[in-house]
């Protein structure tokens, strides 16, 4: 199992960070876990076009995990050289915002159809609305679904991906929580977007403050993965954005709390699980 984080940023705008998403590669199957913004260049740079997804997973409806689904949707759709459907899988509300991004698209997807004879059918995306406790299968990936808490933000999710006995868990934004401890119990390997509360309280900003009380802080995820006996921590989506030279500084916040591996870095980072 490979985990490569794709975008690495928040909703700040960052030139050298794409918005939230990752990349998981398993037994040939290709799960991207939530669309972020740049998402379709990062998924390039890892050798990933949108007809190789095998599936998108989205962890919650906050706008900087779907500002590029749209992409996705367009791309997968006009890069296959017949009609497949895309599966998306999310919480309640999923489908909601499929319909409207598919809305929004009608034009561009009537321009297409008009001027390609060999586009006959419009996209077609499949989308499954998934609650803690369900669990499905995609390709060679059994995939299970918890509750996060990233209140007032609802429904949230996390999803632990299992494959040729390896595991990892995506747990998307929210702070700790029974639901997460539950679904990382033992995996190989546990993503967890964070931040750093001390950073962001220097901010005299506050709406920039407000992200605190429902954002893991990079203590916090450390936390979780040593509560669940996780093998490697992978951190991203960082709040602020991880200074030049300073990884280390971060690096050693989770080392005081989690004594396995701790993974962070740019936008392509790949971690082998």
């Amino acid at each position: 199992m490979q985990i490569t984080l794709l975008g690495t940023g928040s909703p700040l705008p960052d030139p050298l960070r794409a918005g939230p998403a990752t990349l998981v590669r398993s037994g040939g199957t290709t799960l991207l876990v939530d669309c972020g913004r740049g998402v379709l260049m990062r998924l390039a740079g890892a050798g990933v076009i949108p007809p190789m997804l095998s599936a998108v997973l989205i962890t919650h409806l906050h706008s900087d995990h779907l500002t590029d689904l749209n992409d996705v949707i367009t791309t997968h759709w006009v890069m296959n050289p017949e009609p497949v459907t895309l599966s998306v899988f999310g919480p309640p509300g999923m489908r909601e915002v499929v319909d409207a991004t598919l809305g929004a698209l009608a034009p561009d997807i009537r321009y297409r159809l008009a001027h390609h004879a060999d586009l006959t059918e419009p996209p077609s995306v499949e989308v499954t609305e998934v609650t803690p406790g369900d669990s499905f299968d995609v390709g060679a990936v059994a995939v299970r679904v918890a509750a996060t808490d990233h209140r007032p933000v609802k429904p949230t999710v996390a999803y632990r991906l299992e494959s040729d006995g390896r595991s990892a868990v995506l747990g998307g934004d929210g702070v700790p929580c029974a639901g997460l401890d539950e679904l990382c119990n033992g995996a190989d390997a546990y993503v967890q977007t964070v931040i750093r509360d001390d950073l962001v309280r220097q901010v005299p900003n506050t709406r920039f403050q407000d992200i605190i009380d429902y954002h893991s802080t990079v203590e916090d995820a450390a936390r979780t993965a040593a509560r669940a006996g996780v093998r490697t921590l992978v951190l991203t989506h960082y709040v602020p954005p991880i200074a030049a030279g300073g990884s280390e500084e971060w690096r050693a916040l989770a080392a005081k709390h989690f004594a396995g591996e701790i993974v962070l870095g740019d936008d392509l980072t790949t971690v082998d699980v």
